[in-house]
């Protein structure tokens, strides 16, 4: 099943359910999802490009929830986060810090990255790998860390 037909199965549970903060994020999803196949070249999008947009939108209400807690207001980041949690079971599984580290170990021998320089090399291969399973700050700290 694609992942519009598994977003739409999702919207109809939660219309059922009458749970107003996954229908919000579920809808929150189709709509990207069609902005970004009426703005292409009219061919459907692949699923890397899904993955992209379904982490951007889980990005999005992370560092929202992140900017309401810091100035106390959780009646406002609790939504966002559980909006968040609801995006993200669209997601490939998310790898381990252990896992990731491994990645960017290998990549850091491959490419033969010595120093900071570097780190544009490593960022770029390895978030090519790993698209969708790991966030892009999680993967910069560890490589920030190998390479210092």
């Amino acid at each position: 099943m694609s992942l519009q037909q598994d977003i739409m199965a999702a919207m109809k549970a939660a219309m059922k359910e009458k749970d107003q903060v996954a229908l919000a994020a579920l809808r929150a999803v189709k709509s990207e999802l069609l902005l970004a196949q009426t703005s292409g070249s009219g061919e459907n999008i692949t699923e890397g490009e899904e993955i992209k947009i379904l982490s951007k939108l889980v990005k999005q209400r992370k560092d929202s929830a992140a900017i309401f807690s810091e100035q106390n207001r959780n009646d406002l980041a609790e939504p966002e986060l559980a909006q968040a949690k609801v995006i993200s079971q669209f997601l490939p599984a998310q790898l381990s810090e252990e896992d990731i580290e491994k990645v960017v170990e290998a990549t850091i021998e491959q490419v033969g990255a010595e120093g900071m320089k570097d780190m544009g090399k490593v960022m770029g291969i390895v978030n090519k790998q790993l698209a969708g399973q790991a966030d892009g700050k999680t993967i910069s700290n560890i490589v920030k860390a190998k390479l210092s």
